[in-house]
């Protein structure tokens, strides 16, 4: 069994925000927006958790402090979905597109959850709470995000669960460059977009590889910056001998809503001294975001772009 605690933190609320959850001293992650609310950090910790420890096969226990996070994952959930993700009084639900990937990482899994009280000497509860509020301390004065190591992970054909660069640490400082407003649906939604296109470009093979393998519709298509044309099958094929550069930006440039479930994010890439225009394309569905197109257009060519 695993047991592990998860928390938030925003300096203002809203404000620069964390989330961090934490197993022991080698197994812990963290991150955060540059604004936020105190839940969208306790949500985003269970949600990257649940991610982390999605293909392990084991009974995972999560440590709360919130009982907001608890009763939306035990409770809430159910109701909300059948009225449209509406609440009691009619009003939308707030978080809704972190909830919804909670959601489907939770189906099928052997999940607990624990309250805890917050601050009073709980050793695995104050570990995140140091972590998530040093997250949203770097985004309040503009220094480097201490990531974690993560999940390691042992596997036998892939050399995973390697510890990330410090290069790579620092560059995911960068990938929640969202604009200084408070707090609303197209925000929550370009944070949960950005944190998935974080993972099809993670440097550890192992983890890109089951990102690539859980987010590409199986009608993918991508136009390469080189104007090769990758179908899924050919992503997935070459991603396990393809080399990732170890400092990789990723800068959110907006999202335009072309339905209710089909969202087009822009962003910029930057990896050494490359740098590309993307557009994404996304699709929710029963199983949650899935990838369907994408499209890169070079700014800076410093070579080898697919």
């Amino acid at each position: 069994m695993i047991v592990a605690a998860a928390d938030g933190s925003s300096l203002d609320n809203p404000g620069p925000a964390g989330w961090a959850w934490y197993i022991d001293d080698d197994t812990w992650a963290a991150g955060g927006w540059p604004r936020g609310t105190n839940n969208m950090g306790e949500l985003m910790a269970v949600l990257d958790l649940l991610r982390s420890t999605g293909g392990l096969g084991e009974p995972l226990t999560i440590l709360c402090d919130s009982q907001y996070a608890i009763n939306c994952c035990t409770k809430w959930m159910p109701g909300w979905k059948r009225k449209g993700w509406r609440k009691a009084d009619g009003k939308p639900v707030l978080n809704r597109d972190l909830l919804e990937q909670i959601d489907v990482q939770l189906r099928g899994r052997d999940v607990t959850f624990e309250w805890v009280k917050g601050h009073a000497g709980h050793a695995l509860n104050e570990a995140a709470d140091v972590r998530a509020r040093a997250a949203a301390t770097a985004f309040r004065d503009g220094t480097p995000v201490d990531h974690g190591p993560g999940m390691t992970v042992a596997d036998d054909s892939l050399s995973a669960g390697s510890d990330r660069s410090q290069e790579a640490v620092e560059a995911q400082s960068e990938l929640f460059d969202l604009p200084p407003a408070p707090a609303n649906p197209d925000q929550v939604l370009t944070v949960e977009l950005v944190a998935l296109e974080r993972r099809l470009v993670d440097p550890d093979p192992y983890r890109r590889q089951r990102a690539l393998t859980e987010l590409l519709d199986e009608d993918f298509v991508e136009h390469g910056v080189s104007g090769r044309i990758w179908t899924r099958g050919r992503v997935l094929a070459e991603a396990r001998s393809q080399t990732l550069g170890s400092r990789v930006g990723i800068e959110a440039l907006g999202v335009v809503r072309l339905s209710e479930q089909t969202v087009l994010l822009r962003w910029r890439h930057r990896s050494g001294a490359r740098e590309s225009l993307r557009a994404s394309l996304w699709r929710r569905g029963p199983h949650g975001w899935k990838l369907i197109f994408h499209q890169g257009t070079v700014v800076r060519d410093g070579g080898g772009y697919r």
